[in-house]
């Protein structure tokens, strides 16, 4: 449209040449036929507008917005409207206590009071993107800035409004995964209403005053500690199990050797252990006693 313009002011300076006097008039023709060739050529280009791949085009006619969106692609347009282009693509929004790595720089985590009345450092990323279809609303009622009149402090209440339901410590441990799921589906329907969809609301970090912290370690060390102690004593109780086993196997050995070995079966015994010593490659003569109950005489030269 710029160059419509451009040619419009040419159009009207080689009409002012021409009612001059010579020699400005002899030009005055010259003028006028550039001028018209520009302004066909500035009409003929705002008539063609592109819109990129992952956004869409909402049209302004003397500052009325325009209902129907245009997708991407080519199109050929009214030359007197503006297009003004929304990226509906997902985007990210993250408050961080880090410097450098939300929208905002410096710290800009959230703090919350819990319902134990200890304050609680929040750093959370919305994930969201545009309703390609209320971008004509958005436009019209919000503006192009919606980041900071929408996300933003939308986000910031519900967390705020949520984290006073909870105590610390369950913010920090048990009920967290609750937690993000209601702020969840608080953010949804705000931004629902104002033509934004979420996608997915994060809690990249939870942090409690250092006090709080040191009372959880102490605990959970406690907790550790007392499960360690159950382990050993278990353990101890298992191995006095396996020797009172142990002994009353010895006793109850004991006992059948001492009700239950007859003369016969010692003599038994007797002979299988000569025989094994005659067996022997050290034992040279052995002398046996004549009736079979007296000990064996071993005569060997080493």
């Amino acid at each position: 449209m710029f160059i419509a313009i451009l040619g419009i002011i040419v159009l009207i300076v080689g009409i002012v040449l021409k009612r001059s006097p010579e020699p400005g008039s002899r030009f005055g023709g010259i003028v006028n036929t550039v001028g018209i060739v520009i302004i066909a050529l500035g009409l003929a280009l705002s008539m063609f507008k592109q819109i990129e791949a992952g956004s869409v085009g909402v049209q302004t006619l003397f500052g009325k917005v325009q209902d129907n969106v245009l997708e991407s692609g080519l199109h050929i347009i009214n030359p007197l409207v503006e297009v003004h282009t929304f990226d509906i693509q997902t985007q990210n929004y993250t408050m961080s206590a880090r410097s450098g790595e939300g929208q905002v720089q410096g710290d800009d985590a959230i703090r919350v009071l819990s319902s134990d009345g200890l304050e609680v450092t929040i750093d959370l990323s919305v994930l969201y993107k545009v309703s390609p279809d209320k971008a004509p609303f958005i436009l019209q009622n919000i503006g192009e800035k919606y980041e900071d009149k929408i996300v933003r402090p939308v986000t910031r209440t519900a967390i705020r409004d949520n984290a006073v339901s909870y105590q610390a410590v369950d913010l920090y441990s048990v009920k967290r995964q609750e937690f993000q799921n209601k702020i969840n589906q608080t953010i949804t329907q705000n931004f629902a209403k104002n033509g934004l969809e979420v996608q997915q609301v994060l809690i990249r970090n939870i942090s409690l005053p250092a006090s709080v912290k040191a009372s959880i370690e102490s605990k959970i060390n406690a907790e550790q500690d007392a499960q360690k102690m159950q382990f050993v004593l278990q353990k101890e109780r298992q191995e006095a199990d396996r020797k009172r086993v142990e002994a009353q196997g010895i006793a109850d050995y004991q006992k059948i050797l001492s009700t239950g070995l007859s003369d016969k079966q010692l003599i038994y015994e007797s002979i299988k252990a000569q025989k094994e010593i005659a067996l022997s490659p050290n034992a040279k003569v052995i002398i046996i006693g004549g009736t079979g109950k007296g000990n064996p005489i071993l005569l060997s030269d080493k």
